[in-house]
């Protein structure tokens, strides 16, 4: 009968190496249930090798903008591709509309750098710009392209 060698397990120190996590992350996220309380060996965490792959889905996630909750209900609703979806939903709804503002920002910036007043608190576009953010208007409406 040939030797069977053991499923390769990582220290801690050895899954922070290998994805570029600190050590302080991946207990956190233990903790948070987004990965797995892995076995121990005299007292050390022992992951399986599959956690380095389950690391870098979550920082992928955490690329893409999801919060670590919205992670934790990803990597624990694999099995259920609605779920998935519909937080792939939500999130690029989230992601469309901050770069709306971000690009409102951008422009409102570029007009502020380029207004011929010194001072641009004494430029009439401003103070309307200002007066309406306080009559409630977004800034993407209230400092049209």
């Amino acid at each position: 009968m040939p030797d069977e060698q053991p499923t390769k397990q990582l220290t801690i120190g050895e899954l922070a190496r290998a994805t570029g996590v600190a050590t302080s992350a991946l207990r956190y996220w233990e903790d948070l249930g987004l990965i797995p309380t892995p076995a121990r060996a005299s007292g050390q965490r022992r992951y399986p090798a599959s956690a380095v792959g389950l690391v870098g889905q979550i920082l992928l996630l955490r690329d893409v903008g999801y919060s670590l909750r919205e992670v934790k209900a990803l990597v624990t609703s694999h099995s259920d591709p609605d779920t998935w979806r519909e937080l792939a939903k939500r999130k690029l709804a989230d992601l469309d509309e901050r770069i709306a503002q971000a690009q409102a920002a951008s422009t409102a910036l570029a007009h502020a750098l380029a207004c011929p007043h010194e001072d641009i608190r004494t430029c009439p576009n401003f103070a309307d710009i200002i007066a309406a953010r306080l009559a409630g208007s977004p800034l993407h409406e209230a400092h049209p392209h």
